[in-house]
């Protein structure tokens, strides 16, 4: 069995990123900036965008945090969004979610400059993902394929699996795994709540997706030997034993499905460190303007 180790990879891509900003540098050329938007005091938002200003600083890119206070409007956000879609400084620019309930976050999310949405969830970037045109792959989805290809697992004429259906995660993991590019061209079924005789779809797949959201949903005897997991999920789970009072679990009982696995991502430390590192290369890719 082989770990998927995101916290490795993801390390290892922020180095590469590093040597190009360094030589952009070198050559005097713009040094790709990101800004990030946060509304309110959501305390895993706030960590998580510190943690995407650190890694900026780390890789040498230029980075703009704004903060507005919970009771921001959503006319004033949308101004705020507008600003940054014209500033010729910003290359990408994300809004952290959840935004405050009196915030249409589809309307915001519509708001943003498609070539500045390095987040990848305008539908002008999801249309271009599901015909395979070049754009922005949303972090995740992004993460889950540079896994892939870096630990060379073959997925061309592969049986895979993706469990749930959600537009950040499953619904885009089934259109790229079945596209013709490198790592794609697997034959794939996705799977939901509604979904009959779930047990022996997965006991059929070379490949599985976990992004339920379920707690250790994908048990050892729903899968076959040698299989590939990529577990997306994430969940606190109380834990007595531990000093925080809980532990971090994914869509998957590790502890048994490893047992079977010929490739699997760790929770912690698999699929989530990825999604920065990814977020970064969104980044440097605005930055270029190839698209």
């Amino acid at each position: 069995m082989t770990l998927l180790d995101g916290k490795k990879t993801s390390a290892d891509i922020k180095e590469e990123i590093a040597l190009e900003v360094s030589e952009l540098k070198r050559r005097e050329q713009k040094t790709p900036h990101l800004a990030a938007v946060i509304v309110g005091n959501d305390g895993a938002s706030l960590t998580y965008v510190n943690a995407k200003v650190k890694a900026c600083e780390r890789v040498g890119f230029e980075s703009t945090l704004i903060r507005l206070p919970e009771n921001t409007s959503e006319d004033d956000l949308l101004n705020e969004i507008n600003i940054l879609n014209i500033d010729k400084d910003i290359d990408g620019f994300i809004v952290q979610l959840p935004l405050p309930k009196h915030i249409n976050e589809q309307k915001i999310l519509m708001a943003i400059n498609p070539d500045k949405d390095v987040d990848g969830f305008h539908p002008t970037n999801v249309g271009k993902m599901a015909l395979n045109l070049p754009t922005f792959i949303s972090a995740t989805p992004f993460g889950i394929l540079e896994l892939l290809d870096r630990y060379n697992v073959e997925t061309s004429g592969k049986s895979v699996v993706v469990l749930g259906r959600s537009h950040i995660v499953g619904s885009p993991m089934s259109i790229l795994l079945s596209q013709k590019r490198k790592v794609g061209n697997a034959t794939v079924t996705l799977c939901h709540s509604r979904t009959k005789d779930l047990a022996e779809i997965t006991k059929t797949a070379d490949i599985i997706v976990a992004a339920l959201g379920i707690p250790e949903f994908l048990k050892s005897d729903m899968v076959k030997d040698d299989v590939t997991v990529i577990d997306v999920g994430i969940t606190r789970v109380a834990d007595s034993n531990k000093k925080s009072g809980f532990r971090l679990v994914g869509d998957v009982d590790f502890e048994g499905v490893s047992k079977k696995a010929a490739f699997i991502t760790p929770v912690p430390g698999g699929v989530g460190p990825m999604t920065i590192a990814m977020l970064l290369k969104n980044t440097l890719l605005a930055c270029s303007r190839k698209f």
